[in-house]
């Protein structure tokens, strides 16, 4: 999710953009903990889900063209893909946890903590925030930078994992 900010930031929008084609793969243990986890984002498939706040509701239109210009901002047409891969598993209690691993952005990797939480069985929620300064990125402004996105953006992935079998019910 996308925050606005400015002098003008009530005009704007908070903007929740969603890629439409994107892969990964998990990888567990016989025991069921993750092995290793693979994600690719299409960046050319980001489209705006929702518009919150302004002066003025969102037209289909509007998505569209927020969507062409946040593939822009976004050197997607240079860097079509972003990645995330993990280095390391936390598990709490709960059945979340902290992922860490890499993200690359717009050609530039950074490392990055997702926080998991498990919302029931196979359902997962990871958040984090993604700075886009720090891969290079100049967050959207228009109107002399009165109207701009934050730097700071805000990522929700939410999953759910087909239910399997524990080994002790395979037995």
């Amino acid at each position: 999710m996308t925050l606005r900010d400015g002098l003008a930031a009530q005009a704007g929008h908070d903007l929740t953009l969603e890629p439409t084609r994107w892969a990964g793969e998990l990888a567990v243990g016989d025991d069921l903990t993750p092995k290793s986890l693979e994600v690719r984002i299409d960046m050319g498939s980001l489209v705006v889900r929702e518009g919150t706040g302004g002066l003025k509701p969102l037209t289909d239109r509007d998505k569209r063209e927020i969507a062409v210009t946040a593939r822009k901002v976004l050197a997607a047409e240079r860097h079509p893909e972003a990645s995330f891969t993990a280095a390391s598993f936390e598990p709490a209690a709960d059945g979340g946890g902290v992922i860490t691993g890499t993200l690359t952005l717009a050609g530039r990797s950074r490392p990055l903590r997702l926080r998991v939480s498990q919302d029931r069985p196979g359902d997962y929620r990871a958040t984090t925030t993604i700075v886009q300064s720090d891969f290079g990125i100049k967050p959207y402004s228009a109107f002399l930078g009165s109207l701009k996105v934050r730097d700071r953006v805000d990522v929700r992935v939410e999953i759910s994992l087909p239910e399997t079998d524990s080994p002790e019910a395979q037995a």
